[in-house]
Parts: structure tokens; sequence; C-alpha cells
């Protein structure tokens, strides 16, 4: 699955990857302020993300990176000090589509179906612009081990939009309860999703219809929730 035809590009905007969410620009040497140097800059980390996510870090080189984004790779190294520094820019990228996508996920007055449904839909959305991505970063990066931190400002941030969104749908300010609620759904939903991304499965209906099912029964009134 390709992302060829995803109307939400890379550079527009995984709880495992945890990182402060930054402007992914932050993570370069220089930084850019013109519109054409923006361009510059995302048509960069655009194109290592594609050569992550199709080749994996064994196929991840700065040379690589220059010649797929149309720029010389003295352009890239204005920005990037490296192509860790790269990958850095990458990852936050990364991290934001999901918080977008999760941003837009409207929980009030909707049933349990319709809640899975759209909770489903933000994460394959975020996940299908770059398939392969995900794993790689998590599990080739040399430095992605210590990237994990459960207390990272990104990791606080995602997981209270799970809270949120269940508040939302309980029609009630958020509560420890919600939380808790929230932090199995995050756990449930992303371990799923990651690992439909790393199987190359994301375009698997029935993955996604049991995965729905899974969160509406979660959700449902009558389980015993928090």
């Amino acid at each position: 699955m390709t992302n060829s035809s995803n109307p939400h590009t890379f550079s527009e905007g995984a709880a495992f990857l945890s990182i402060r969410i930054e402007n992914p620009q932050a993570a370069t040497r220089k930084t850019p302020r013109q519109a054409r140097s923006r361009a510059t800059v995302d048509a960069i980390i655009e194109a290592g993300a594609r050569i992550l996510s199709d080749d994996g870090w064994a196929g991840f080189t700065t040379n690589r990176v220059a010649e797929r984004a149309g720029v010389s790779i003295g352009s890239l190294y204005q920005y990037f000090e490296d192509k860790f520094s790269l990958v850095d820019a990458i990852r936050q990228t990364h991290l934001e589509n999901g918080m977008q996508a999760m941003r837009r996920v409207r929980a009030v007055g909707l049933t349990p179906h319709e809640l899975a449904v759209r909770i489903v839909a933000a994460r394959i959305e975020a996940h299908s612009i770059h398939p392969g991505l995900h794993p790689v970063l998590l599990q080739e990066i040399p430095t992605a081990r210590a990237r994990r931190n459960p207390a990272s400002d990104y990791e606080v941030a995602y997981l209270s939009l799970y809270a949120k969104i269940v508040a939302d749908f309980r029609s009630r300010q958020g509560s420890p309860a919600d939380a808790v609620a929230g932090r199995v759904l995050s756990d449930a939903v992303d371990g799923v999703i990651h690992n439909a991304a790393s199987r190359s499965a994301l375009d698997d209906e029935r993955m996604r219809e049991e995965l729905i099912r899974l969160i509406a029964l979660y959700l449902s009134p009558g389980t015993d929730l928090p």
C-alpha cells in the first residue's frame, strides 16, 4: 500500500516512539525562514521517510535522500548535520501525523461503533502515509531505544487525546478513570495497527472490522469499565 494518492502528505504532519512533539523543522541545524527553504526541508524529510519506509535503515543514506528529494547533498547538509538528525525530523513528523489524525476524532453523541470506526480510521490514516516507516523507526534505527520514554511530552499529550475522547464519549469532565480507559484503548489500538503496518496489512478489511468490534465492545454500556 503506498501513499502516492494520499491527500495528506507526510510533511503535513505512535505511542511506542515517544519524543517531544515540535515543528519537524526544529530538528534542523539551520532554521528555514523563506518559503523555498521550508519547501526544501519538507522535500528532504519526505524523501527520507519514503526511503526508510521502502528500504529500511540499511538503504538509508544522505546521498540517496538528496537524490530522491531533488536537492544537492550540500543543500541537505545545510539543514541536517547527519542522517541521525534527519531521522529525528522524520520521527517528529511521523508522530505529529498521528496526533493530527487523533485530534480530528470527535466523540460527542456517537454510538460505540461509530466512535470505534473513527478511531480506527484515524490510526490507519496516519500509518498509511508511509506504511513501512513505523517498524523501521521502532526496531532498526540504532538510536531507537533511547527514544522510548513513557514520560515524554509526546506520550503525555498522545494519551491525553485518548482520555479526552473517552470523557467526551461519556459526556463528562475527564477523570482518572477516563485516563485509564484511554490508555487501555491506546495500547490495544496501537498494538494492532503497528503490527498490521509491520505485516503490510493495513488494508486488511477483516482486521479493521475486528478492531472496530473490539473497541465498540469495550466502550459499550454495561461493559465493566473504570
